[in-house]
């Protein structure tokens, strides 16, 4: 017998407000599965379960949920018309209510699909183990009481390591991270100087130089490039240790990183280890060379710290299509106009044709320098009709490159304000604890 007054022909939905008088025969058989798990009802914590409260001398039950958006699903699931979005009301908004009451997103009209899609897409929803009541979860789990202190070291450890706004040691650990990246670049950069070389090659013996060149020696730049070397592996390892997911910690992009700006300088340390003075492998010399140039994947690290980065890689995510359309226009005019002025300019007459177009390969590059309107002059057309044919490849290529940018901008706008609430979301609690 299903919980309520006796002898009631019918029951009250008050939702937001707004009643709704329903019999108790379409209780069973309702299309919403929330307001259908009513006629199972047993007792008042079985009722207090669906809803949020009851007044059982009236018969009514108490939904404290947006009475506009229930008003379109019933409508809906009564068959009059077509669902819909609520006016003036969020797409996530209203799917939540969706979702609460029992519907999905395939019973949204097509047009609405796509727009709850396209909101879905664009928006990045955020969840913090530190969130109240994340805590007391944990602690009502079995033997969560005494295991919430270490989840909360870890989590706080995290968040010191994953998110540089988070806390005052987080931006402490961050500075100093910059800090070596910048040291390691500049680094880098001098070892590549002629008189660095130079007065490098003056302090180590003949014998010694191409191990050198090969990989780390003994030098001062040497000592700084290990210590270096030495701050980003403890920190990708304890960023590894104190993660949730191992898995999802290997697959992110900033991580992958982090292991290819590494893993060449113990690679190149190995190999010179291995080789030694042997003549015979010093070929692995310039092996080794290109990996200690894969360290400039270090600069890349300062995503983990700066929005502007991190905005143009989440921009780059979003806009993959509009990245290879625009890749699609360049290409499709690039074989048009190389064709066109390989035959303009040396196809036609082969005695005063112009050399620097004597392919269409070789067009290729005039026209990929054309449509960017870059221009280095070291090929260009010298007939009348390659000239107009330049002009005409110069004007398409500003239009074909303005039309997709504009997807990319405002899309770059978009993930610029999320990063940054999202940034300004964990100033708040570093200016809370610093006020503590």
């Amino acid at each position: 017998m299903t919980f309520g007054r006796s002898g009631a022909a019918s029951v009250v939905l008050n939702v937001g407000g707004a009643r709704y008088s329903l019999s108790r025969e379409l209780l069973k058989d309702f299309p919403l599965r929330r307001v259908s798990r009513l006629h199972g009802c047993r007792s008042e914590r079985d009722v207090l379960e669906v809803c949020d409260d009851y007044d059982r001398e009236r018969n009514e039950y108490f939904f404290d949920r947006h009475s506009e958006a229930f008003g379109f699903i019933l409508l809906y699931v009564r068959g009059h018309g077509k669902l819909r979005f609520a006016p003036r009301m969020c797409e996530l908004s209203f799917y939540n209510e969706m979702i609460y009451w029992g519907l999905e997103g395939a019973h949204l009209e097509y047009c609405c699909q796509r727009r709850l899609d396209d909101r879905m897409s664009d928006t990045y929803t955020f969840y913090s183990a530190d969130e109240p009541g994340a805590l007391g979860r944990d602690e009502a789990r079995p033997g969560g009481a005494e295991a919430a202190p270490s989840r909360r070291w870890l989590e706080r450890m995290r968040r010191t390591f994953e998110e540089p706004t988070s806390s005052l040691a987080a931006q402490i650990l961050a500075s100093v991270s910059v800090v070596f990246v910048i040291v390691s670049m500049v680094v880098l950069c001098a070892s590549t100087l002629p008189d660095w070389r130079a007065a490098a090659a003056d302090n180590r013996s003949l014998d010694d130089r191409s191990r050198y060149s090969a990989g780390p020696g003994r030098e001062p730049s040497g000592i700084i490039e290990a210590i270096c070397i030495g701050w980003f592996t403890a920190e990708c390892i304890v960023r590894f240790i104190v993660s949730k997911n191992k898995c999802e910690f290997v697959k992110r992009p900033l991580n992958i990183i982090d292991l290819l700006a590494i893993t060449p300088y113990y690679i190149s340390v190995l190999m010179t280890v291995f080789t030694g003075e042997n003549s015979q492998l010093q070929r692995a010399g310039v092996t080794l060379r290109v990996l200690r140039m894969m360290r400039i994947f270090w600069v890349i690290k300062l995503a983990r710290h700066f929005i502007g980065l991190q905005t143009l890689g989440l921009t780059l995510k979003r806009c993959y299509r509009e990245m290879v359309m625009l890749l699609v226009f360049i290409c499709v005019a690039m074989a048009i106009f190389s064709a066109l002025s390989q035959l303009l300019e040396h196809g036609l007459d082969l005695e005063t044709s112009n050399k620097d177009f004597a392919s269409i390969p070789a067009a290729c590059w005039w026209v990929i320098i054309s449509m960017t309107t870059v221009g280095y002059g070291d090929m260009y057309p010298i007939t009348m009709p390659g000239r107009i044919l330049g002009g005409v490849c110069v004007v398409s290529g500003i239009v074909l490159l303005a039309l997709p940018i504009t997807f990319i901008y405002h899309s770059f706008v978009q993930c610029y304000h999320e990063l940054k609430f999202r940034s300004a979301r964990y100033s708040r609690s570093l200016s809370a604890e610093f006020l503590n």
